[in-house]
């Protein structure tokens, strides 16, 4: 038969056997030994309250980073530094100046670089420029293709709408023919959150015959192409 003092939990686990409590600590001592009782309880009131918590901020953490575009690229200050359009050089000629740009913005960071050559009497000088666009609060996908962009000389709808498809480079890739008043072609890639965008334009001296001297079209296509998959490669995270 269980003795009354071993129901109401009298002798504590650390009291030597036949050791009696004193007068006066009773009280104290069962207070004590209730709270402790009590405390695992309160601490997996507390874990409870903490995780339903957590669970209902998940939906809206999710909600937040879902509408958030994913970046795939990371902003390179100097872009000017990191291409130096190597297969558009061989197509055209030499750079002699470059001119970097850049600026960071809440919605958009975008870098940019301006290439020139030198210029030669009856020759042909050209004008190549890159930018990158990192679209951090919308997606670049709902407007690509319809004209939009940083260039000053941004094509029309018109222009974008009768874009060639480029298979096999980003999300989505576009060679634009200039209008008729810019020499040269541009090509425009989305991808991983990020619009790329490389232009060429030339300038050729009338020779005597009355000719404008020019580069090979399809060779600059290709070697933009080229070029824009190098420096895809070298920005992605």
């Amino acid at each position: 038969m269980i003795s009354e003092p071993e129901l109401e939990g009298e002798w504590g686990a650390d009291r030597p056997a036949g050791q009696a409590a004193q007068p006066g600590q009773e009280p104290a001592q069962k207070a004590e030994r209730a709270a402790a009782r009590r405390r695992p309880w309160a601490w997996a009131l507390a874990g409870a309250v903490l995780a339903s918590a957590g669970w209902a901020a998940v939906p809206e953490l999710r909600d937040r980073y879902a509408a958030t575009p994913r970046i795939a690229y990371r902003h390179e200050e100097n872009l000017c530094r990191r291409t130096g359009l190597e297969g558009l050089v061989k197509a055209t000629a030499p750079v002699m100046t470059r001119h970097p740009s850049h600026r960071e913005g809440p919605a958009v960071d975008w870098a940019h670089c301006e290439y020139f050559t030198e210029w030669e009497t009856g020759g042909t000088s050209y004008h190549m420029q890159v930018l990158v666009e990192l679209h951090k609060k919308a997606d670049p996908a709902v407007e690509f293709g319809q004209g939009s962009g940083l260039f000053p000389e941004a094509l029309s709808a018109a222009a974008a709408a009768e874009a060639a498809e480029v298979p096999g480079l980003g999300e989505r890739a576009l060679m634009v023919e200039a209008p008729a008043y810019i020499s040269g072609p541009r090509l425009r890639v989305l991808d991983g959150g990020a619009v790329f965008t490389l232009s060429v334009t030339w300038l050729g001296d009338v020779d005597k015959g009355g000719g404008t001297p020019g580069p090979d079209e399809d060779a600059v296509k290709a070697a933009m192409i080229e070029d824009m998959r190098a420096l895809m490669g070298g920005l992605r995270k």
